[in-house]
């Protein structure tokens, strides 16, 4: 069943418990790489941010491990073994740039909010201020970004990090990782249309 308030579309935001949540976030995620990517000539680099070292914080990583899984050709920044966060995150953007040219780049991080946001998962245009929830100072990444609101900001935010629910946010960063996969095949096969159009 549905339940009223799950979708926010004018805000390009879903619930990771409505039934069309995959289906709604790979559709604005491929959106955006059609968009941001229109001669295809961008590679795509998925950075998903955050530590293993607390539950809330590793949406970023556990979405990163499950994209490798499930595409092993993913450009992917970020992951529980290799996790991108406070500490090298400048050293993983300038290896980026090294490697990449002009890449586009698909941040992924846990954010805090109120509580009747959590659990929704948000896809939007601009750069991610990673660490903001903790007042860190960090460079803005991404030409667009995917978060997930794991719990409520506003107070102990790195406490309320170490005590969130880990089922929720695995769930979360499940939907996310395979929201990015069905994004990029299709993304892929358009790639590969106008290839073979150009070819001919």
């Amino acid at each position: 069943m549905q339940i009223p308030g799950y979708r926010n579309v004018a805000d390009n935001s879903i619930h990771y418990e409505d039934s069309n949540s995959i289906s709604f976030i790979s559709t604005q995620i491929y959106r955006l790489l059609l968009e941001m990517n229109q001669d295809y000539s961008r590679p795509l680099v998925f950075m998903p941010i955050g530590t293993d070292r607390a539950t809330g914080d590793c949406l970023g990583p556990l979405a990163g491990t499950r994209l490798k899984g499930l595409h092993s050709g993913a450009l992917v920044y970020g992951c529980l073994e290799r996790p991108t966060h406070a500490v090298n995150l400048l050293d993983i953007l300038q290896d980026i740039n090294g490697r990449h040219n002009n890449a586009l780049i698909v941040a992924i991080d846990a954010c805090l909010g109120n509580a009747s946001r959590v659990g929704y998962i948000n896809v939007k245009p601009g750069k991610l201020k990673p660490g903001s929830a903790l007042n860190k100072d960090l460079p803005e990444v991404g030409d667009f970004y995917i978060s997930g609101v794991v719990n409520v900001g506003g107070f102990l935010e790195q406490q309320v990090l170490q005590n969130t629910r880990l089922h929720v946010v695995y769930s979360m960063a499940d939907i996310i990782a395979r929201s990015l996969y069905l994004a990029l095949i299709r993304f892929e096969r358009q790639v590969g249309t106008q290839a073979s159009v150009g070819i001919n």
